[in-house]
């Protein structure tokens, strides 16, 4: 007997799944932007002309370095938090706290990353 995944568009857009909604959301786009990141990169490289000097400015650009290093962290710490319940299922009990430590760890270090990136594109 399969599961039944009648929920209405409304439905779906009232849940409040709070943090764990938010980290299983915030994972799949920092993922989608690394694969996007990746692609524009090897397409620039690779095709060169036009569309190079087009996207390189954009690769360069201190707003997109602090979102792209945004994906990364947030994906990597995430993943680390996501294998750590995988090994240890006993853990998964412990997931609200998995994810406010997970939390405590990403925000000084993404914090101390923005600076230096800003810093640097300011010439501070």
């Amino acid at each position: 007997m399969g599961l039944k995944r009648d929920v209405s568009l409304k439905d779906a857009l009232r849940y409040q799944g709070k943090g764990p909604m938010l980290t299983y959301i915030l994972h799949r786009i920092g993922g989608l932007g690394m694969v996007i990141f990746v692609g524009l990169h090897v397409l620039a490289s690779f095709v060169g002309g036009r569309f190079g000097t087009f996207i390189n400015p954009i690769f360069e650009s201190w707003v997109f370095q602090v979102l792209i290093f945004f994906c990364v962290l947030f994906h990597v710490i995430n993943g680390l938090r996501i294998v750590i319940l995988d090994f240890w299922p006993k853990l998964i009990e412990y997931q609200r706290e998995a994810i406010w430590l997970e939390w405590m760890v990403f925000l000084p270090l993404y914090g101390v990353a923005v600076y230096v990136i800003v810093s640097m594109a300011l010439g501070v």
